[in-house]
């Protein structure tokens, strides 16, 4: 890894001299950061000269403590920058570059007790991120937070159009986006993305976010956003004692809509590996028992179409070793999933397998094969009931050479079960405080055991996989499984949002690769994919995840070879990744290398609208001849009647060519350029 030392600067102003304002701009100086005392402490920001958000509020309250709010004045700053270079162990792109300003502010009251935090801001190319720090001081020891002030007010909110999914459902992110004016947004979950009429794109989210509550966004008066914490069960919205750090409050700007794409602020913002040695953290391609339960051929209960049998994982475990596969995911293989397993957790047993499947014969056959079980833990929102198996679990599956394991917490937004310790059964949020915690244990639990986590109805990602690499992907949206039961299914629109919102947070589990569209029919009112063939195939380079799925059955992969053949080949981790072209909500095209290799990748998809792109390939490298292996829609594709017809065909292209790509209506292309030299 090359590093380049930050070079540090310090900047410290005498309260007797301080202006009521202090500023600090981005390396690249397009963006300025201003931080008021007047009256109340407040920020601003202008992108390119103009104004972007406007004069903001920052502060909180406390339950047994006069807030930070109005009063308190700018007692103290002082600046720094950073330059480093860091490296994943796995990810979008091997080197992320970390350059940013950073300006702390301490605000200061007239009083004797609860008088002092302080704000630090770093201001990148890309964005910003904010966060309180609070130190231990009279008249706060232990801190029940019963509000956060911050704000985000938007420069012409009304005429910005925004793309967002409500909070604080019972769906909890599992939304179809809406798109509308700012104004017209009422309680939002975050990532949440706009575009103002100067054409700036905006994204608000946060990073690090741990031992407090999740930060959503509501409405209160035109224009301005307001920081809404997910509260506990008895209302208390975080519960923590100084000194204590928020996590980040992000702010991703760009001129347009892809740079949005190729922001790295999130993980930025977030701490380095806490684990030393990540060589057992492993990026592959899985299939599983799974898509056969949703489209109801197969039963997660015990009987005569009980899907997780030790027969059928090795016949999966033959297809994946045959193909090329790492993992075979089982579902359903574990004591509790008879009956209405969705409100039955606490009967889960995570160590007991029903009798017709024999762990330690499948792991068996599979690791002689080079294809690991990928195990899997539904709590149906138990959360204590799988705490007290937690370890038991974690060791049974390591015993057995399993290294990733699927978690799942279907409950409604707000139901989730736990026991307090004098034994009463309390109601959490799966975004709340006690739930950050909770699953964030179950990281860290995981790590102990050499298993990795891919979380599903899980709390949104915030970067953390940076300080835990073992939380290698999540849900955290409408993923593939809507499509077979969902109605309405995820409209054409979805997966070109997507990489816009939720996709800016990190990696996402969507589960691509449906082949069969005609499980329950063909048509525009049935639930299916409502895609062609080949966006199925542009998924796996634009939904970005270390881990991903080939989810459709064995069988219609072996029927249609040769457009199985490009999930046989891309990869799933990178050495670079660059979105060359998009919309939010219209069309998305990335092209991604392989790590530590030279091939690269392009995926682009489109709406319900056909389009034709013409893509400049100039990311590709000046030295090098590449064979351009398309897989695109064929002349009359079009997703409702149909969705399969693709050409497959190859050419020779450099870096100094450029592709005429026609997408058809929800289409997509897939691209492998093969190096030749």
């Amino acid at each position: 890894m090359k590093t380049k030392i930050f070079a540090l600067t310090a900047l410290l102003v005498s309260p007797a001299l301080l202006a009521e304002t202090v500023s600090i701009s981005s390396p690249d100086g397009k963006i300025t950061l201003s931080v008021n005392d007047d009256k109340a402490p407040s920020y601003q920001i202008s992108f390119n000269g103009k104004k972007t958000i406007l004069p903001s509020r920052l502060g909180m309250a406390f339950k047994n403590a006069p807030a930070f709010g109005e009063g308190f004045t700018i007692s103290k700053s002082e600046t720094a920058s950073a330059n480093q270079t860091w490296q994943q162990p796995w990810g979008e792109r091997k080197h992320v570059v970390d350059n940013h300003n950073e300006l702390l502010v301490t605000f200061s009251a007239q009083r004797e007790s609860a008088n002092t935090f302080k704000v630090r801001f770093r201001v990148f190319d890309d964005g910003l991120g904010f966060r309180y720090e609070v130190p231990k001081q009279k008249g706060l020891d232990k801190v029940e937070i019963t509000n956060e002030l911050t704000e985000f007010s938007i420069e012409h909110a009304k005429k910005a159009t925004a793309w967002w999914i409500p909070a604080r459902g019972w769906n909890r992110y599992e939304y179809i986006y809406k798109t509308t004016d700012v104004e017209s947004v009422d309680r939002v979950h975050t990532p949440f993305t706009f575009k103002l009429d100067s054409g700036t794109h905006i994204s608000i989210h946060e990073a690090a976010l741990v031992d407090y509550a999740a930060m959503t966004l509501n409405q209160q008066r035109p224009g301005t956003l307001k920081a809404d914490l997910t509260p506990w069960s008895d209302g208390t919205l975080v519960k923590t004692q100084t000194n204590f750090k928020t996590p980040w409050r992000t702010i991703q700007i760009s001129k347009d809509a892809v740079g949005l794409l190729n922001s790295d602020l999130i993980l930025n913002l977030n701490e380095p590996s806490k684990i030393a040695d990540t060589s057992w953290i492993e990026p592959g391609k899985y299939v599983g028992i799974w898509w056969g339960m949703h489209v109801r051929e197969n039963t997660w209960g015990s009987g005569d179409i009980h899907g997780a049998t030790t027969s059928e994982t090795k016949r999966y475990m033959d297809f994946a070793a045959k193909y090329g596969f790492d993992g075979v995911l089982v579902e359903g293989w574990n004591i509790g999933w008879d009956g209405d397993w969705f409100h039955n957790g606490d009967l889960f047993n995570f160590t007991k397998a029903y009798d017709d499947f024999d762990i330690k014969a499948v792991t068996d056959y599979g690791l002689d094969k080079g294809v690991r079980l990928i195990g899997h833990h539904e709590t149906s929102g138990s959360v204590t009931n799988y705490r007290n198996q937690m370890t038991d679990a974690f060791a049974l599956y390591e015993k057995h050479g399993v290294r990733q394991v699927k978690t799942g917490y279907v409950a409604d937004g707000g139901n989730i079960k736990r026991i307090d310790k004098n034994g009463i059964v309390r109601k959490e949020w799966h975004d709340g405080q006690f739930m950050v915690t909770e699953y964030l244990h179950n990281i860290k639990e995981a790590a102990k055991y050499k298993i990795s986590i891919n979380t599903h109805e899980p709390i949104k990602d915030t970067g953390l996989r940076r300080t835990y690499p073992n939380w290698i992907a999540r849900e955290g949206a409408r993923g593939q499984e809507f499509n077979a039961w969902g109605t309405p299914p995820n409209p054409p629109e979805h997966t070109t949002i997507l990489p816009f919102t939720r996709m800016l947070s990190g990696p996402m589990d969507f589960t691509p690769g449906i082949f069969n569209m005609g499980f329950n029919g063909l048509g525009d009112k049935t639930n299916r994919p409502q895609t062609t063939l080949a966006k199925q195939l542009a998924l796996y380079v634009v939904l970005y995840s270390p881990i991903q799925m080939a989810a459709d059955l064995p069988r219609h992969y072996e029927a249609n070879q040769e457009a199985f053949q490009f999930i046989r080949d891309v990869p799933t981790d990178w050495q670079e990744s660059k979105a060359i072209a998009g919309e939010v909500g219209e069309y998305v095209a990335f092209a991604r290398q392989e790590r530590d290799g030279k091939d690269w990748y392009l995926g682009a998809l489109t709406d319900e609208q056909a389009r034709t792109l013409k893509l400049s390939l100039d990311f590709l490298d000046s030295k090098t001849r590449y064979q351009a292996q398309i897989y695109r829609d064929g002349k009359n594709a079009e997703w409702i009647n149909n969705p399969y017809e693709m050409i497959i065909e190859q050419k020779n292209v450099t870096a100094k060519d450029m592709l005429t790509l026609p997408l058809a209506t929800s289409g997509g292309v897939a691209i492998r350029f093969k190096a030749l030299n």
